[in-house]
């Protein structure tokens, strides 16, 4: 094994940790419950500790380049804050400084969403080209855009988020002070919460009768009633992909990248949605109706099968994750290996 370092993909529920090698190779990885209402000393204990184990259990095999820690919210990469209403007791905390010194090591901190559209780049359904963009749909919306090969982050660190911009002008408020956010519609809680709408209308239906014997009812049993053939969870994900198609539309025509990505626990009903994005898309871009492929490839979402070029010479590509849930696990590890070319 060559040099390796440590990749932390910090969620709201779950904590997950891997050890990954210079050339993307998967050493270990270890899943732990991510114990916020425990306080954020016992989570910041908690994590030091497991990724303190990992180490001790490679580093004589392979020097560690360091550690990478992908946090939901918004960080202040010269101070390493975190600021983020999901985690409130550690905004303004010296997070960052605290578990570098714990661990005596080099530790980067970067938003969740930016190191999976990194790790997409170096390993995933973008690794061929220098720039894309990344939507990651789970419990919220967040986005991620790399430039000729590094993250952009913007002015004040905020650039990419893709969740916040409006694509309902008078549609639902939403926690950040805006109306009709994409996060409103296209994450798994925004499904969630259009299914309860549409249960209010009718108790009698499949969601409301999934609803009331699934105590877990999520984004995923409506995606199920929808692959079934169930008319109320269809139109959801239609309306979540015609949203969709709506801000990739706006991100098509203002940045014309060559790949946009679509990731997060939500992509997993790419079936469901994408035929309507797609639709929606070609309707309001006119970069993307002039670069989309000619090959069924969009709707596939597989860029390295595309090999028509379209009327300008150079295409447009959607496309779901390849790396899945893992995107943010090797983009964090990657964070330490740029660090120190």
């Amino acid at each position: 094994m060559n040099k390796f370092s440590i990749g932390v993909d910090l969620g709201c529920t779950n904590l997950r940790i891997a050890a990954v090698d210079g050339h993307g190779t998967l050493i270990e990885k270890v899943t732990l419950a991510t114990r916020l209402s425990r306080g954020r000393d016992h989570v910041i204990a908690e994590m030091c500790d497991a990724i303190q184990s990992m180490s001790d259990k490679f580093k004589s095999s392979a020097p560690l380049q360091g550690i990478g820690i992908g946090v939901p919210g918004i960080i202040d990469v010269e101070t390493g804050l975190v600021r983020d209403p999901n985690l409130p007791d550690w905004v303004d905390y010296p997070v960052h400084a605290t578990i570098e010194k714990r661990l005596n090591t080099v530790v980067i901190f970067e938003n969740d969403a930016n190191v999976a559209a990194l790790g997409e780049k170096w390993l995933g359904a973008a690794k061929d080209f220098a720039d894309m963009a990344m939507l990651t749909l789970g419990t919220g919306v967040g986005g991620g855009l790399v430039l000729q090969g590094a993250l952009w982050r913007g002015a004040n660190g905020m650039a990419g988020e893709f969740g916040h911009v409006t694509v309902e002008p008078e549609g639902e408020l939403c926690t950040c002070g805006n109306r009709g956010c994409l996060e409103l519609y296209a994450s798994a809680t925004g499904i969630v919460r259009q299914a309860r709408e549409a249960i209010a209308s009718n108790a009698a239906s499949a969601l409301a009768r999934s609803a009331e014997s699934d105590s877990e009812f999520n984004a995923k049993s409506i995606f199920d009633l929808a692959m079934q053939g169930d008319g109320d969870a269809c139109r959801i994900f239609r309306f979540v992909g015609r949203r969709l198609g709506i801000e990739l539309a706006g991100l098509v025509n203002s940045f014309n990248l060559p790949i946009y990505v679509i990731g997060g626990g939500v992509a997993s009903a790419w079936d469901a949605f994408a035929p309507s994005m797609f639709e929606e898309l070609r309707q309001r871009s006119m970069v993307y109706s002039a670069t989309v492929p000619h090959t069924g490839i969009a709707m596939a979402g597989q860029p390295s099968s595309v090999n028509v070029q379209s009327r300008t010479g150079r295409q447009t590509i959607i496309a779901r994750t390849l790396l899945g849930g893992d995107a943010g696990l090797y983009g964090a590890a990657r964070l330490p290996m740029l660090n120190s070319q």
